[in-house]
């Protein structure tokens, strides 16, 4: 890849970061895009990315579909290139945005993955609340499911984004923007239950971080998601389960309790309600669901 490709793709992800927020696996993702788009034009004996047309992107596209990408990551690197051209108009690196008119690929609509409501219970029941650590695994998956966070946002909580006595909980989520979501009663108490009973003994100075390690510091993202596999494998659940199953099933669940999708899309952080509306096929699903196991006709 050529050197000035290179440091142009850095000057880009570093305005993402400092302009628009854009979360680390963002930044790594649209890198490695666009890296992978700068060799493909060096195979070419291409001048490098300031150099393009449309029909070198067309040409990259569709290698990418022979070689049996998904639409997904194409959508993504997309994303990428559409971003990075727009950047590189405004830096006067080239006159015109060669991504203007390349259409987005249609994505099939991914249906999320949820749980039962009795599935969720015995999840939640499965740590070994004497454990210290179980204990707060405990409150870790209550506050998931309650609140409906993103594993990311759970294990980056810290002391000041929460209010116990109000029940609540700030979330800081995609591009730094807060939310404020109820807890709910069985949620606090458990948190309560782990700060008063466990925390100290997993670690005496665990600083701000509300969920804490033995080394005291905040767990990965991989770690807990590798403790919800385990609890699962505990509770017989042989559901697909991912790291944000419980979020999931906190929006399916409370769809089929009759919440609002407006007031959900609040709770979930998503900026765009056409987000939030895919959780309506799966409450129509579970619906569909019971018709049939339950209705005399079904």
């Amino acid at each position: 890849m050529p050197v000035a490709d290179a440091e142009k793709i850095e000057q880009f992800v570093e305005h993402l970061w400092l302009h628009q927020g854009v979360s680390d696996h963002t930044q790594a993702s649209y890198r490695n895009d666009l890296k992978q788009f700068s060799r493909f034009l060096s195979g070419l004996s291409h001048q490098g990315l300031i150099a393009v047309q449309q029909s070198d992107l067309e040409d990259f596209l569709l290698q990418r579909r022979a070689a049996g990408v998904s639409p997904r990551s194409t959508a993504r690197f997309l994303s990428a290139a559409k971003k990075f051209y727009q950047f590189a108009v405004k830096q006067r690196w080239l006159l015109s945005d060669p991504t203007q008119r390349l259409a987005r690929p249609k994505q099939p609509q991914a249906i999320p993955h949820s749980l039962s409501e009795y599935d969720v219970e015995a999840l939640l029941s499965a740590p070994d609340t004497a454990l210290a650590i179980e204990l707060r695994d405990r409150a870790m998956l209550e506050v998931v499911y309650a609140a409906g966070l993103r594993v990311s946002e759970l294990v980056g909580l810290r002391f000041a984004q929460l209010s116990l006595t109000q029940g609540l909980v700030k979330v800081i989520g995609k591009g730094d923007k807060e939310r404020l979501v109820p807890l709910g009663e069985e949620a606090v108490s458990w948190l309560q239950q782990y700060l008063r009973q466990a925390r100290a003994s997993i670690h005496r100075d665990g600083g701000d971080w509300v969920f804490i390690t033995n080394r005291g510091g905040p767990l990965t993202r991989q770690t807990f998601w590798h403790r919800i596999r385990c609890y699962a494998e505990r509770a017989g659940i042989r559901s697909h389960l991912s790291p944000h199953t419980l979020r999931h099933a906190f929006a399916t669940h409370l769809l089929n309790h009759g919440a609002d999708l407006r007031v959900l899309q609040m709770l979930l952080g998503h900026s765009d309600l056409s987000t939030t509306q895919i959780y309506t096929h799966v409450a129509r699903e579970r619906l569909t669901s019971l018709h049939q196991q339950h209705h005399p006709r079904g």
